[in-house]
């Protein structure tokens, strides 16, 4: 029988419940347990695959092409195994499942109920994905935090499983901010107490509390936690503020938290091996040479945004033993001024992110006319792809004012286009082509060299494709199509050969990049970054 692990956040928001869990997670399977983790989502939204960025920032997609939480992109990196569709639930899918059921006469004419229907099927996911999985240790975020409406019935649920399954089986983990005022020169406690306060309140009494911190924690401010928390001293958990996420499941190994959880699921104790984790971390922390990567986007303002391209990059140089500086550059700044001036932003590569929308799309395709016209590394992904195959119409083919149909549906040249299938969707939501599919590598391209197979598999989001009707044109213009999915040969990869590197791809490969594993692309994009930086 699988032991559940929930976390919970109280204060405020973003104190890294998920960074967490992916720790323990960590952690957990380090000690030899198979772990699998879910996020309980408390928005009414079915998923976040509608909403903006700047409100929700990454969605992440799974292999089975599902849209998610940016957290299980956390898990994937930390555990280093993917996830799926059931491994993030929102109160939308929970609220839709019980209300389709009540529809089909489900309930036996009973009154349909927050208690015990919402509270039924929320239990019911959770086990089953255990039994999916089959995993030792179920890990839990519960988003949001105590005291949020939303959060409720999710709260109410995994009071209930302690109750149905016992304190052996289920335990609490609460997550909370212990603030350090300078004026006063101490921290001060009483946000957490109150916090654990109204946990109780709902029934929830927690056996850790994980305390965010920017100082270290004395002893007697552990002892006035536990006191008022009604949790042993030796269960209050300091969570140091560290220079980077991958040193957090250190700083927990240090307070022993995964030796304690293993003791309370009275579960067999065993090593931890974090030899390779804790050898990732002292070459990142060790590392001098700076690369310095644009990433020309629209949503820079939220870096949450791109956390998975960001992670990539980061995996990319430690692999190297390189310090990567990301340098964001806001794509409507460069359509202002028409050019990117790299006099302004200094940097040795450029990568143009995916998005939607023709905002900023201007500036992406000026700073792709810069990478290509001074044999700058440009790495393109999805948006990137079709802005790149834009700028190569309008600039080398002479197309005056192609576009995708995405931006003017009446342009004279649609070199990207939606899919006949596409045109016919009415829903915004999970409608995209999504998820993990196969591609075709061209032999002899710099695509086949950095992947070194014929056969891909890779995560897609996105609607609009390459119009083929123009393949042979820019191939004719120097252009190579190194990339194919499927039967209808649909564009996948682009590059530019007499470049250094100069590479689009229409998937998401910073989905699969791993700490320990970075992705091939990214690896071979930061090294031509570096290998420029070296020359110039």
């Amino acid at each position: 029988m699988s032991k559940y692990v929930f976390v919970t956040g109280g204060v405020i928001s973003s104190l890294g419940k998920g960074i967490i869990v992916s720790s323990l997670g960590l952690l957990l399977k380090q000690k030899g347990y198979k772990v699998t983790i879910l996020k309980f989502d408390p928005y009414i939204n079915i998923d976040p695959g509608t909403m903006s960025p700047f409100q929700h920032g990454e969605v992440f997609v799974t292999e089975d092409g599902a849209e998610t939480d940016l957290d299980l992109g956390h898990y994937e990196r930390f555990l280093d195994e993917n996830m799926h569709k059931s491994n993030n639930v929102t109160t939308g899918q929970i609220y839709q499942a019980v209300i389709d059921r009540e529809r089909a006469g489900g309930y036996l004419g009973a009154t349909v109920q927050v208690i015990p229907h919402i509270t039924n099927e929320i239990k019911d996911r959770l086990k089953k994905l255990a039994r999916r999985k089959k995993p030792d240790i179920v890990l839990t975020e519960v988003g949001g935090t105590v005291g949020d409406i939303e959060s409720q019935p999710f709260l109410e649920a995994i009071r209930q499983l302690r109750q149905e399954m016992g304190a052996k089986n289920v335990i609490f983990i609460h997550l909370t901010l212990v603030p350090y005022i300078s004026t006063a020169g101490e921290v001060k406690t009483k946000p957490t107490q109150h916090s654990v306060k109204e946990l109780r309140e709902i029934g929830i009494q927690p056996d850790f509390l994980v305390c965010r911190t920017s100082v270290p924690l004395t002893k007697s401010a552990k002892n006035k936690i536990a006191l008022f928390s009604n949790v042993p001293s030796e269960y209050v958990i300091e969570a140091l503020d560290v220079g980077h996420v991958y040193e957090v499941p250190l700083s927990l190994k240090k307070e022993r938290m995964d030796d304690k959880i293993i003791e309370l699921l009275s579960m067999e104790d065993r090593e931890t091996d974090l030899t390779q984790w804790t050898a990732m971390v002292k070459k990142m922390k060790a590392a001098k040479k700076e690369i310095r990567v644009g990433v020309v986007g629209k949503y820079v303002e939220l870096r949450d945004a791109y956390k998975s391209i960001s992670a990539a990059l980061v995996h990319a140089a430690v692999a190297l033993g390189d310090k990567l500086k990301i340098v964001w550059i806001e794509a409507e700044e460069i359509e202002k001024a028409g050019y990117l001036d790299n006099s302004v932003y200094n940097v040795d590569a450029i990568l143009i992110p995916g998005g939607f929308g023709h905002r900023g799309v201007e500036g992406k395709i000026q700073a792709i006319k810069f990478a290509r016209e001074n044999n700058v590394p440009f790495l393109g992904i999805c948006l990137g792809l079709q802005c790149a195959t834009i700028e190569f119409a309008r600039n080398v083919l002479n197309m005056k004012g192609a576009n995708s149909t995405e931006f003017n549906k009446t342009t004279s040249y649609p070199v990207i286009c939606l899919l006949e299938e596409q045109m016919k969707v009415k829903n915004m939501g999970g409608t995209m082509r999504l998820g993990a599919q196969k591609i075709s590598l061209e032999k002899g391209t710099k695509a086949f060299e950095i992947y070194n197979k014929e056969k891909i598999e890779e995560r897609h989001r996105h609607r609009y494709e390459f119009n083929k009707n123009y393949l042979t044109k820019f191939a004719e213009a120097g252009l190579t199509f190194s990339g194919f999915y499927g039967s209808e040969e649909l564009v996948e990869i682009i590059e530019l050969k007499d470049k250094d590197f100069f590479v689009a791809v229409q998937f998401h490969p910073e989905f699969q990049s791993r700490p320990l594993k970075p992705h091939p692309l990214f690896l071979n994009f930061v090294e031509s970054a570096a290998k420029k930086k070296a020359h110039n």
